[in-house]
């Protein structure tokens, strides 16, 4: 139904920038909130930074001034530009979508979150 797919990781040195895309695609009828999450090793999921579809936008406190979320509604795409990275942002960051999907018989379907797979961010020197 919807698939999500997220890009963009890798590894960068501390003060170095990175930018994560996160694409929704499928039989999609509406993308509402989007959002990046993160999980470090022995951690919780932890949500980074979200933004609904007027582009009202809401941060973690350790990542404000150094993140900026963004999205495309016509490409049903998300992105995070991470500025001044840390060793501490080292972890999977997640791709959530909240949508509504179109079905099989063509009716549009409850909202659902969909997740991507996660993509790996390791700041190291």
């Amino acid at each position: 139904q919807v698939q999500v797919v997220e890009s963009g990781g890798g590894l960068v040195q501390p003060g170095g920038s990175l930018r994560l895309s996160c694409a929704a695609s499928g039989s999609i009828f509406m993308v509402y909130a989007m959002g990046w999450y993160r999980q470090a090793p022995g951690k919780q999921r932890e949500l980074v930074a979200s933004i609904t579809k007027g582009g009202n936008t809401n941060y973690a406190d350790s990542v404000k001034g150094r993140f900026t979320i963004s999205r495309d509604n016509a490409k049903n795409t998300l992105y995070l530009q991470m500025n001044r990275l840390k060793p501490e942002d080292t972890a999977i960051y997640y791709c959530n979508t909240d949508a509504a999907p179109i079905t099989i018989t063509g009716m549009t379907g409850p909202r659902s979150d969909y997740w991507g797979q996660g993509t790996q961010v390791t700041v190291s020197s």
